[in-house]
């Protein structure tokens, strides 16, 4: 199924879409204000602004030569097409990635190396192959638990458990029915779509029997100094080490202890729409980022310090990820105003100001992803959700539309919004800094993390 869709979006597209995120709750279906996007056309950018990539489409020595058979010989006919239309439009080879390795580098491994217990190499091959070609096929929902795994899964996640209505509840607790991974679902979907050899790297690391991955990034795109920087790496409990020169810094990424448990089980019983072994390993590293480290795949529920609610990653918690799986300087831009009643009472600018915003990034190449929200008739929020902006166009009557990307709307198309609709929903929005940094007086991720922790300092004191 999903390599017929790729085979039918391929090639088909003639213009641009950019990705949004917007909240924790599951939206079961598509408004009446939205109609699916037929094509799309990729674009992607370096990992950072410094580095250059060039776009290659042929294979021009015999180690790239072997690693493409090699990879083709594991392949399916339909697949080996796929493969080959990512060399003819210079996807195959191109490494934008931490480590200058390309998307053909990492496939390869990923065919020919051993992956972590439970996991397969063709699975983990096709699925990459797939989301790389075809980002929309990414989802966050979960799937059931079978029979034959659901009393390992209980044992798994009462291991640290003494208190035996704790126990009890956990039956309950394993099966989740509305996901809360809309922020690392888009986090995925961004990566696969805008950084593809990045994106193929961390597959097949986390895929790996080591179960984790490597990631470097400058201490400048966390905040203005060094120590605030490392500040921030300690506030959300992320394993790193520092560079000699101290502006630089090696994260570890990696799954919870219970995304094993979960990817195992999507191997051998996924059902349609329901998440990939990738997509498992992928939203729980970023939610394991984002939460403090206090994520468990299991129940779809995290701890940390900066979110009272044990579902999905806050607007702080979200740029954080957003700021070290791109390496970039992200600001999370908030629109709406909103008083201690969850009241929408107004915005921090007009919309033709956030619509400057959004096109600019959109042509810088960037993927947006956003926050929007629902209200009652008494203008009081009750939903939320993250959704990605991927590009833009205007109809026969000249009014804009947005493209986005929705991870939980079970439809693995792009969908369109007319700005008459999303704009005035539009909450926050990540942006890189110099796009909003002339308009706005934005609280960096930092301060505001430091803020925060102050805060909770004086309740708990």
């Amino acid at each position: 199924m999903a390599v017929e869709k790729i085979n039918n979006a391929l090639g088909l597209y003639n213009y641009n879409i950019s990705v949004n995120a917007v909240d924790n709750k599951t939206k079961n279906q598509v408004p009446s204000h939205a109609f699916t996007c037929p094509s799309f056309t990729a674009k992607t950018i370096p990992l950072n602004p410094n580095q250059q990539i060039t776009l290659r489409t042929e294979l021009n020595n015999k180690d790239e030569k072997k690693k493409y058979n090699e990879i083709c010989a594991k392949l399916d006919r339909n697949t080996k097409k796929v493969v080959n239309t990512l060399l003819k439009n210079g996807v195959l080879l191109s490494n934008n990635s931490d480590d200058r390795t390309s998307v053909l580098d990492n496939l390869h491994k990923i065919a020919t190396e051993p992956r972590a217990q439970g996991l397969t190499n063709n699975g983990i091959l096709r699925d990459t192959i797939a989301t790389i070609a075809y980002p929309f096929l990414i989802t966050q929902q979960f799937g059931d638990i079978p029979n034959n795994y659901r009393q390992s899964a209980i044992q798994a996640n009462n291991m640290f458990k003494s208190n035996t209505p704790d126990i009890r509840q956990t039956s309950d607790d394993i099966d989740v029915e509305h996901s809360g991974t809309c922020v690392a679902a888009s986090t995925e979907f961004k990566l696969a779509k805008q950084m593809p050899a990045e994106f193929a790297r961390l597959a097949q690391e986390l895929s790996s029997p080591k179960l984790s991955a490597t990631k470097h990034i400058k201490l400048e795109n966390l905040a203005d100094n060094t120590l605030n920087g490392v500040w921030l790496l300690n506030a959300f409990d992320m394993p790193f080490k520092l560079n000699s020169n101290y502006d630089d810094a090696e994260l570890k990424f990696a799954p919870d202890k219970n995304a094993i448990i979960r990817a195992q089980i999507q191997t051998t019983d996924k059902d349609p729409e329901e998440r990939t072994p990738l997509d498992v390993l992928m939203q729980s590293t970023f939610m394991q980022i984002g939460s403090q480290q206090s994520y468990n795949t299991l129940t779809d529920k995290r701890a940390g310090k900066f979110n009272q609610n044990d579902k999905g990653l806050i607007e702080f918690e979200k740029t954080f990820t957003e700021s070290v799986v791109f390496d970039k300087n992200i600001l999370s831009v908030t629109y709406q105003t909103v008083d201690e009643n969850a009241r929408l009472v107004g915005y921090e600018t007009d919309l033709d100001t956030m619509k400057r915003h959004l096109l600019t990034a959109l042509d810088m190449g960037e993927n947006i992803i956003i926050g929007y929200t629902q209200t009652n008739e008494n203008n009081i929020i009750v939903n939320g959700h993250e959704i990605t902006i991927v590009g833009y166009k205007k109809d026969d009557k000249g009014k804009l539309n947005f493209i986005c990307n929705d991870t939980d709307d079970g439809i693995s198309r792009p969908i369109v919004y007319s700005e008459d609709y999303l704009l005035p929903k539009i909450h926050h929005a990540a942006l890189p800094k110099e796009v909003v940094e002339n308009d706005m007086n934005i609280v960096p991720n930092w301060e505001e993390g430091i803020d925060m922790f102050k805060q909770m300092k004086k309740q708990v004191a």
